[in-house]
């Protein structure tokens, strides 16, 4: 019998450590056949980030640094511009990302880095128990705002994607989610891009997917896909924000149904 499904080369025999609805899995299987299927996987360098994904080494089967909180864009700077001919993956949560680290992120954007950047938004900390991150939507609970994100207390959810579309030195930036399979699918097509950017030299490239949280929002995986969709992406909608090779054969702004 033909085998059609099975696990991609990019992954380690090793099950994952999520908590069960946790998008990060799927995240981590996406990264792994794109790498595959572009036949990247010996050329990658990627970055774990401190965050629920700090254990990416133990799953990636292609090399991966673990780099202080906020820092990955810095380091993978200095990847890239010493080895250049491979792929550098910077795979950061929106705490490690959009506070701690919006200086690395905003400045390695702007200045039109070479490396790609996978950035997982769950609007919460995950990891150290559920408090309030600059993406938390307003209204949301956790255990630092238990009565809900308030702006005039904690300011509006930061939205990085449209933050970072306005820098001269960006290429590619998209948002995404793995809420359903069809956007599954759209979020390995975009991440595809991303990093075929890279290969190309054409610059600086982003994914933001929005993933679900259920332990740290008290939901079940079910409510916790039901609220990415008609929560999470009324303030951080869906689509590509920046493209600036539209034309380029494969490359239809579509949102990733190209490929």
């Amino acid at each position: 019998m033909k085998q059609v499904f099975g696990r991609p080369q990019g992954l380690k025999d090793a099950p994952f450590r999520f908590c069960p609805g946790c998008g990060h899995s799927i995240l981590h299987r996406l990264v792994a056949e794109c790498l595959d299927e572009m036949e990247l996987r010996e050329l990658t360098i990627a970055i774990a980030p401190v965050g629920c994904a700090v254990f990416a080494y133990d799953y990636f089967n292609f090399d991966v640094i673990e780099i202080p909180h906020g820092r990955p864009p810095a380091a993978a700077t200095g990847i890239k511009r010493m080895l250049p001919d491979r792929v550098v993956l910077s795979y950061q949560g929106d705490g490690d990302l959009a506070a701690i680290g919006t200086a690395e992120i905003i400045h390695a954007a702007n200045r039109g880095e070479n490396i790609t950047v996978l950035f997982v938004n769950n609007g919460i900390y995950g990891m150290t128990g559920g408090q309030l991150a600059p993406t938390t939507l307003t209204g949301q609970k956790t255990t630092t705002t238990p009565g809900g994100r308030t702006p005039a207390d904690a300011g509006h959810p930061l939205r990085v994607s449209e933050l970072l579309a306005q820098l001269d030195g960006v290429s590619f930036i998209a948002r995404s989610a793995v809420d359903s399979a069809a956007n599954v699918i759209k979020t390995k097509n975009l991440l595809k891009k991303a990093l075929r950017y890279q290969v190309e030299g054409k610059g600086f490239s982003m994914v933001e997917v929005l993933s679900p949280c259920p332990t740290s929002w008290k939901m079940s995986p079910e409510d916790a896909l039901r609220w990415v969709a008609e929560d999470m992406q009324k303030t951080f909608p869906l689509g590509t924000l920046k493209d600036i090779y539209p034309e380029t054969p494969g490359n239809g702004d579509n949102g990733g149904d190209d490929e």
